[in-house]
């Protein structure tokens, strides 16, 4: 069992800590509204601190789960950062999806202080975080990465080393756009089956069972079609994700445009009230 700090307790990062409080590592936490941290550890037992220095201190393995580049670099660097309170060899790993620029200075400022840093962004949502199947995309050095597989098993049901750091975010761009283009598809085979006065969950029944089937026909077509959004990976923050993906590929030259478009569609989602609403909403916005 390792000592381990979890930094971030939100939909995401407070159920992935308290797996590894089950699975018996002896778990740290740190959360910007305290109280948040407090309640966890009435919960789940461990230890909260009120920075994520102290939080680090001592701690073979870091995890963080914050919501952008700006909160990731609020809770490494600086005096009261991790960073600052991580011992050389200790491993920060990262499951904020982030950009893969952040991901290599984080790492590069990390190495310095002789640290391990792997950036593991997460597919699965909260569902998955609460159930302890998520999969989790890794980019770094062997070694970090080596230390870190066996304690993140603790809440993926797949795991990975993708390559050098900023791999794992990128294969999370990757992961973004197939999602994306797939919700956009769904939403309008929907639409249009009940334009066309079918029975539309005979319909998802029928082409699940071929080329047409996926994880969101199956676990979003039925909610899609009642137009239920109350729950699941927000609108908010897949536009930040795509965000990411469009900035990347601007740098790297790559053509998006389903994901470019879908984005904009999004912010119609947004407009509607939808901010909060899961990325399934982009159906509203035809039904409205």
């Amino acid at each position: 069992m390792a000592k381990v700090a979890f930094l971030g307790l939100g939909v995401m990062g407070g159920p992935m800590a308290g797996h590894l409080a089950k699975a018996g590592h002896d778990v740290v936490v740190y959360n910007r509204t305290g109280a948040k941290a407090e309640a966890w550890v009435g919960t789940h037992g461990g230890g909260a601190a009120p920075t994520p220095r102290e939080a680090a201190a001592g701690r073979e393995i870091v995890f963080a789960c914050v919501g952008n580049d700006d909160d990731l670099r609020g809770i490494t660097l600086g005096d009261d950062g991790a960073f600052a309170g991580m011992e050389a060899g200790a491993t920060f790993v990262d499951h904020t999806t982030a950009s893969a620029e952040v991901a290599r200075a984080l790492a590069h400022v990390a190495g310095k202080a002789g640290l391990g840093f792997v950036d593991a962004p997460v597919s699965g949502g909260q569902a998955g975080a609460e159930n302890a199947a998520l999969t989790v995309m890794c980019g770094g050095e062997e070694a970090a990465y080596a230390s870190a597989e066996p304690v993140i098993r603790a809440y993926a049901k797949a795991c990975r080393l993708m390559g050098p750091v900023g791999a794992g975010q990128l294969t999370k761009m990757v992961n973004q756009i197939a999602i994306a283009g797939v919700v956009q598809g769904l939403s309008e085979a929907i639409h249009f089956a009940r334009r066309a006065e079918l029975d539309v969950e005979a319909v998802l029944d029928v082409i699940s069972k071929g080329a047409a089937g996926s994880w969101q026909m199956e676990n979003r077509g039925k909610t899609m079609n009642a137009q239920k959004f109350d729950f699941g990976f927000a609108v908010d923050w897949m536009r930040k994700d795509l965000d990411i993906v469009l900035s990347e590929a601007r740098r790297n030259g790559a053509r998006l445009p389903v994901a470019a478009l879908v984005d904009q569609f999004y912010a119609e989602v947004q407009a509607m009230g939808g901010n909060r609403w899961d990325t399934s909403s982009l159906i509203a916005r035809l039904e409205r």
